[in-house]
Parts: C-alpha cells; sequence; structure tokens
C-alpha cells in the first residue's frame, strides 16, 4: 500500500476515533485535544486550581505507551537527548499558551472545523502562516543543536513515568482532582479512553501523522501526502457531524470556542512557529517522548507547566474571548520565538561559514 493511501486511512481511524470519544462523553468538538488533555491533567496533579478543568486524561498515557510499545515492537525505540533544552522548553511552553488561547491544539482545529466551527478556519490561516514563516528560517538554515545518544533508562523514563501514573489512577483516581462541571466533568469511560489512546499512538508513531509537519511537508517539498491524510480527517468528522447531526456552521454559538479572529489568527500562528523549530504539534511531542526523546519529553514538560501558567495567570481564553493577559504572552511570544528563530539561524550560517574557511 502507498504511503498516501496509509496517510489517509490514518486519518479516518483518527476521526472515526475522536468522534466516538466525544459521542462517549468527551466535551463536544472535544473528542481528541493534546492541548486540553494536558491543561486537564495539569489540574488534576494540582498545578492550577480551576475547578472546571480537572481530570487526569486517560488517552494522554495511551498515546505515549503505544508509541513506545510499537517503537520496542519495530526497533525505532532510541533514547536521545541534550538539543537545547531549555529552548525546547521554552518552545513547548509558548505552544500551550497559543494553543489556550485560541482553546485547541492542531487536532482540536481540524475537528471544529469538521464540526462547522468557522473560527477554527481562521485558526488554521494562522498555523500555516507560523509554519510558512517557520519554514522560512529552516531553508535559511535554522536548526537547534544536535542530539546524542543515551542510556536507554534516559528514554525509558518518561513512558514509565506515564505508566506509573496510569497505574495509580486506575488504582485509585480519587487521589487526583477532578472536575464536578465544566469541560473537566465530561469524560469517555476510563477503558475507551486507554483503547483510543493505545490505537492513536500506534497509527501516529508509525506514519508519523502530524498537523504542522503537514503544512511544513507542503512548504519545504510540496509533498501533499499528509495534507490528504488531514482532509481525510476533516471529511469523516464532517459525516459524523452531520449524521448526528452536530454539525453547525457559523462563527457564533460554537462549543467552548470564541469568536475573536485576530486573537485565534495570532495564537494559532504562535503554535505554528513552534511546532516548526521542535519539529512537531503537541501529539507529535508525546509520541516522540515515548520512543525515546528526551528533547521531545522536555518539550511535553514545558507544555504541562505552560498549561499550568496560563489559568493561574489567566492566559487562557475562555468562550467570552482572551484575556488581556493572554493577549500580552501571545504578542510576547511571537516576538520571542522569532528571536530565537534569528540566533539559531545566525549561528548555524556562522558555524558553516567558519568550517568551510578552516577546510
Amino acid at each position: 500500500m502507498s504511503r498516501t493511501w496509509i496517510l489517509i486511512i490514518s486519518g479516518i481511524v483518527i476521526g472515526a476515533i475522536a468522534l466516538t470519544l466525544a459521542v462517549a462523553g468527551n466535551p463536544p468538538n472535544m473528542g481528541v485535544c493534546v492541548a486540553c488533555f494536558i491543561r486537564d491533567s495539569a489540574g488534576s496533579l494540582n498545578l492550577h486550581s480551576t475547578a472546571t478543568v480537572q481530570y487526569l486524561r486517560p488517552e494522554i498515557f495511551g498515546f505515549v505507551i503505544g508509541a513506545f510499545a510499537t517503537a520496542l515492537i519495530f526497533k525505532e525505540f532510541k533514547a536521545k537527548a541534550g538539543s537545547a533544552p531549555i529552548i525546547r522548553f521554552t518552545l513547548g511552553f509558548l505552544m500551550m499558551i497559543g494553543c489556550l488561547v485560541f482553546l485547541g491544539c492542531p487536532l482540536r482545529m481540524v475537528l471544529r472545523i469538521g464540526a462547522g466551527d468557522l473560527n477554527a478556519v481562521i485558526g488554521l490561516i494562522g498555523l500555516v502562516v507560523g509554519i510558512g514563516i517557520g519554514s522560512l528560517f529552516l531553508k535559511k538554515g535554522f536548526s537547534l543543536p544536535r542530539n546524542y545518544s543515551q542510556s536507554s533508562i534516559e528514554g525509558i523514563l518518561f513512558p514509565t513515568t506515564c505508566i506509573v501514573l496510569l497505574m495509580m489512577f486506575l488504582w485509585n483516581s480519587g487521589i487526583f482532582s477532578a472536575s464536578e462541571k465544566g469541560p473537566g466533568a465530561s469524560h469517555a469511560p476510563v477503558w475507551l479512553s486507554i483503547i483510543a489512546g493505545l490505537v492513536i499512538g500506534v497509527v501516529v508513531q508509525r506514519t508519523r501523522f502530524c498537523f504542522i509537519g503537514m503544512a511544513k511537508n507542503i512548504f519545504l517539498s510540496r509533498n501533499y501526502n499528509m495534507a490528504l491524510g488531514v482532509l481525510a480527517l476533516t471529511l469523516i468528522v464532517a459525516a459524523g457531524n452531520l449524521y448526528l447531526d452536530k454539525f453547525t456552521l457559523g462563527f457564533d454559538n460554537q462549543p467552548i470556542a470564541h469568536t475573536d479572529g485576530v486573537w485565534n489568527f495570532l495564537s494559532m500562528m504562535l503554535v505554528g512557529l513552534c511546532g516548526v523549530f521542535i519539529t512537531g504539534c503537541p501529539l507529535r511531542q508525546l509520541i516522540s517522548a515515548g520512543q525515546g526523546s528526551s528533547d521531545a519529553a522536555v518539550s511535553v514538560l514545558g507544555m504541562l507547566i505552560g498549561a499550568a501558567f496560563a489559568h493561574n495567570f489567566a492566559f487562557a481564553s475562555s468562550p467570552a474571548g482572551p484575556t488581556e493577559n493572554g493577549k500580552i504572552i501571545v504578542i510576547v511570544g511571537i516576538i520571542l520565538v522569532l528571536a530565537i528563530g534569528v540566533i539559531y539561524t545566525v549561528m548555524i550560517r556562522k558555524t558553516l561559514e567558519s568550517a568551510i574557511d578552516e577546510s
């Protein structure tokens, strides 16, 4: 089977799983939202105190464990680390801030489009612009420092931590905070969430499915294979929502969304920029961490702390719109990420020029 068809089928599978989870109890248009799941999990771990978004989402652990097991089976588990950890933490932090100002990760953005939410189309345009700008930096030579092989213990630590947390949750979920109302109180049955996470983890690990990678492939190599997979995902979600009578075309009255187009655009532009520089969307970071990348694990830790900051310091939006603090941090984030792009592009160029002069 060609890679194009593999990606199309993968998109259909992920879309069908997202629909199933939403029908089974996850919030509307949020069958799968990695940013929202990390936010809820941060609340469950008492990293923030917003009572409506606290639940240790089993899907997160499924993503990581599914990727971990698949990488081991196919001999793709590689423990690596050491590539600009503070920069990766910062970019993960800012990517999460962008997601929570928009109210969703790139995957939820596509699910929202599949339900008729035109605010998410504005977000998509912003995401593509951010990825386009990031791709220009890549063409100019941007690169974070290389990583290095580590002991297996280094790579296994993150997935092992996820396994332990999941076991604790299954043994006694009462030890974690849980919302009694709001998005955190809406969730599919635990067993279904775990299975769904495992399947998505396996699919993404094997196919490298990534929403930021989709646009980057188009900009850098005119490769549209992954775009067809994302299109298939969107169409299956749209068809499912039409069948379930949950498709509402427009800007207003969309579940867990706001209508401020400027900040929908800018926040997802920030997400796109960060994703290009750390090579992948939030879901891709979890999968990479599961297959041994401590660099990706550092980005995930940045996202977790970013989610905590977003609610502790009023950065996160609500259906009423973005906060003033959220607007400020998005602008600061864009400036900071562009500065990182310029600095590392210049550094790489000077290194190459020095190597040429020495030769």
